[in-house]
């Protein structure tokens, strides 16, 4: 049955796993998510739903205990911050490159090195450029609220199963930490074998029927040319992805002629400084991603059309603004606007700098 609860972002990402009937969870602790591991330890799942939790000795050792449940085909889940993500990448291209599902959850903290524990967005590059080694992509999802910290797990197990792929859900200190209401969903039953083989094809390490030949998972191929041709089935994929899971948010956008372009705790930190420049008579909206990749390139590019600038609002020294300013093709200005290190910023910063960078620069 839904319920209504009151959490932290970080424990609606573990409850709503449990409810989307993930199978295991593999994680390790690190400062700002270590309440998702906390959440599934107290909440025994095992005794709930079946459910698998276990603390790894490091976050390697995690990651490659995901790489092995999900060639099983199941619903599997780890979750970081920044540092622990990094020590995860040769793990997730592994499992890119051997084409399995699996969620990754990044709650990001400022860097570089161990850098803080205060919240970051300076994980953007790392997210969406792959990160770990070798020519592949991840979908990433971008909550800006614990609601959406929920919704997003079982959208996130949903696209990880339809394209075989690594899904990261990207988020900060700001929404893994905060409390806010949250609508939980009812409890969804755990796959057999037979429903994944069914939904998602015969390619998990399952079992040998008589009438196929074993399933071999692995990102290995020592042949140029079928490494190549994988590669190429890869980059479709990739494709498909941009052609078909673009999401975004537009606010204020109709009239709009200039727009704050954030994801995350900074799309809810510039809505309130779009609020507060339309009160002085300055036309913004606000253009929300939600995944960050694939990147709404089109639907930025449209909006270049009828607007004077954009402001790229990040938690970062400027990252998602590469992008911006690839999508836009130059037909209006684009600045960036941050803080870092472990600094968020306020609303009155923000139209600040949409005053001085874009209107008056």
């Amino acid at each position: 049955m839904a319920e209504i609860k009151l959490m932290k972002g970080n424990e609606a990402v573990a409850e709503a796993a449990i409810r989307a009937g993930c199978d295991a969870y593999f994680g390790y602790p690190i400062t700002p998510q270590s309440e998702v591991i906390e959440y599934l330890m107290m909440e025994r799942p095992e005794e709930r739903t079946g459910m698998v939790c276990l603390q790894a000795e490091s976050e390697v050792a995690a990651i490659n205990m995901v790489y092995g449940a999900a060639g099983a085909g199941k619903k599997v889940m780890t979750s970081s911050s920044s540092p622990g993500i990094s020590l995860k990448l040769e793990g997730i291209s592994y499992i890119a490159g051997a084409e399995l599902p699996a969620v990754i959850v990044n709650v990001v903290r400022g860097g570089p090195g161990l850098g803080t524990i205060q919240p970051s967005q300076a994980d953007y590059f790392q997210a969406t450029k792959g990160g770990g080694h070798g020519d592949y992509r991840m979908l990433v999802l971008a909550p800006a609220s614990v609601q959406e910290m929920a919704d997003f797990v079982a959208d996130a197990f949903d696209l990880a199963f339809k394209y075989r792929n690594p899904i990261m859900i990207l988020s900060d200190g700001v929404i893994g930490q905060m409390m806010e209401k949250v609508t939980m969903p009812e409890q969804s039953p755990r796959m057999t074998n037979e429903e994944i083989k069914e939904k998602y094809g015969d390619w998990a390490t399952i079992g040998k029927p008589a009438n196929r030949e074993r399933n071999i998972v692995t990102s290995l191929e020592l042949d140029p040319f079928k490494q190549e041709a994988h590669n190429k089935k890869l980059q479709a994929k990739y494709q498909q992805m941009c052609e078909n899971e673009v999401r975004y948010e537009m606010i204020n956008c109709e009239d709009a002629e200039y727009i704050f372009v954030a994801y995350g705790s900074s799309a809810r930190i510039a809505q309130k400084a779009m609020e507060q420049a339309r009160a002085k008579g300055i036309k913004a909206g606000i253009f929300r991603l939600i995944t960050l990749y694939p990147f709404p390139m089109k639907e930025l590019n449209k909006l270049a059309d009828q607007v004077k600038g954009f402001l790229a609002v990040e938690m970062s020294a400027g990252q998602m603004i590469e992008d911006v300013k690839l999508a836009i093709e130059g037909k209006a200005k684009a600045e960036h606007f941050g803080r870092f290190g472990g600094i968020i910023h306020s609303p009155e910063e923000i139209l600040e700098a949409l005053e001085q960078k874009i209107i008056g620069g």
